[in-house]
């Protein structure tokens, strides 16, 4: 649709013409009648004139309405158009909505999906640390045991090497009590009382 005001400006149509042409041959007879001094001539050419004016007046109306017409059924076809315009922005504007709304519960599960993922990440890490201070605890036991044992062993091996010396000691003493035994017993005086 053009907006010109040259573009919007309706052609004079055929009936206008028409209608200025029969008051001007109106006006003409009025004024040659006049002329003419008769009056007679007068009276014809003024109701000539009327009738002309009323034929002037209905055809210029007739054209009027015409107009009004093709200028309503412009504004409903306009009308038209912006309703059909608006509809189609209706519906496109339901489908960007939709569109939407499919993008934001798709986002929903997909955070939803990360939460509980997080969530068993968080109660893996939490049992991890559980499993790491029950370890490190039980390693610091075993290191405080081992320790422990260490000491046990030293100790061990030290009372393990003193019965050894006090073994000897006592394998020593036997060793010459024994003698003195069997020096006793085959010594005269023994078998004098046995």
């Amino acid at each position: 649709m053009a907006s010109s005001p040259s573009a919007r400006r309706r052609q004079r149509s055929t009936r206008l013409v028409a209608a200025v042409a029969l008051l001007l041959v109106a006006a003409g007879s009025v004024t040659g009648a006049i002329m003419s001094g008769s009056p007679v001539l007068i009276s014809i050419a003024a109701i000539a004139a009327v009738v002309l004016g009323v034929i002037a007046t209905r055809v210029t109306h007739s054209e009027l309405m015409l107009s009004r017409r093709e200028g309503y059924g412009g504004l409903a076809r306009q009308a038209q158009a912006y309703a059909a315009l608006t509809e189609a922005r209706s519906e496109e504007n339901s489908r960007f909505v939709a569109s939407l709304r499919e993008r934001i519960e798709l986002g929903a599960v997909a955070l939803e999906q990360i939460e509980e993922a997080l969530c068993a990440a968080q109660r893996r890490a939490a049992e991890a640390a559980r499993v790491i201070r029950s370890e490190g605890a039980r390693a610091d036991r075993a290191e405080a045991e081992g320790q422990a044992f260490a000491r046990r062993l030293e100790e061990a091996e030290e009372l393990a090497a003193e019965a050894v010396v006090r073994v000897a000691e006592l394998e020593q003493e036997r060793d010459l009590l024994r003698a003195e035994l069997d020096a006793w017993q085959s010594a005269p005086a023994f078998r004098k009382h046995a």
